[in-house]
């Protein structure tokens, strides 16, 4: 489906380990280290090591498996309309980021793209949220970064009202023999600020028999489940 440009270097995945670590210490504010080159949107304050179960409602996601970080603030009901795209970066700076204190993360199975997961960032909060480049994703508490896949990064950051919702596609597998697939069973989603800063890390359950080879992609925060998962 896409084999474009996937970026993911030593040093980032380095730099995730020593941020990961210094959050932990009380460094909610530490940076990610190398940007992820590519498409763009995700979140802010540090968060949780709480985390809550939910029912999956992505669509072609029979009962899928998920599990979310509990939000903080005002839970308030979705208003019907599309998430918005912010007209430009500038615009979209001056919007929070959406983090696992304003917002809850969930990851789906998909009947198709085969092989794919689905990630879903809803805004719990009172106020709009920007979901500011692409989620930094560890299987099993894996040090290095997972993959981001450059071509999918959309015009605009995509920012959510009370209620409203962001997805991110996960392509679990790179090409056929180049590496043994192994059985996961948790995710761990780190959301970031608009200067692609660590702000929080959901820790997720995968849905039954997951299985990556590390040579998938994650893509950037779309404002609907088609970009998301290229379909």
């Amino acid at each position: 489906m896409r084999t474009n440009r996937i970026r993911t270097t030593a040093l980032a995945a380095t730099a995730l380990v020593a941020a990961l670590s210094l959050t932990a210490c009380g460094g909610d504010d530490q940076a990610m280290g190398t940007k992820p080159a590519g498409s763009a949107e995700t979140a802010t304050p540090a968060a949780t090591s709480t985390v809550g179960t939910a029912q999956q409602d992505a669509p072609e996601a029979g009962a899928p498996e998920t599990q979310t970080v509990p939000a903080e603030g005002k839970h308030a009901g979705g208003n019907g309309k599309k998430p918005e795209t912010a007209p430009n970066a500038e615009a979209a700076a001056s919007i929070p980021a959406c983090t696992p204190k304003n917002s809850t993360v969930k990851v789906s199975k998909v009947r198709r793209p085969i092989n794919h997961l689905l990630l879903t960032v809803t805004n719990t909060g009172s106020k709009d949220c920007a979901t500011y480049h692409a989620p930094f994703l560890r299987f099993d508490g894996a040090q290095a970064v997972y993959p981001i896949l450059d071509d999918s990064k959309p015009q605009a950051v995509v920012v959510l009202s009370p209620g409203e919702k962001a997805y991110a596609g996960i392509g679990l597998l790179g090409e056929p023999g180049e590496n043994e697939p192994v059985k996961s069973k948790g995710l761990g989603v780190i959301m970031v600020d608009k200067n692609n800063k660590a702000k929080g890390e959901a820790t997720l359950k995968l849905p039954a028999e997951t299985y990556t080879d590390g040579l998938g992609y994650v893509t950037y925060w779309q404002s609907d489940i088609g970009n998301a998962l290229g379909i």
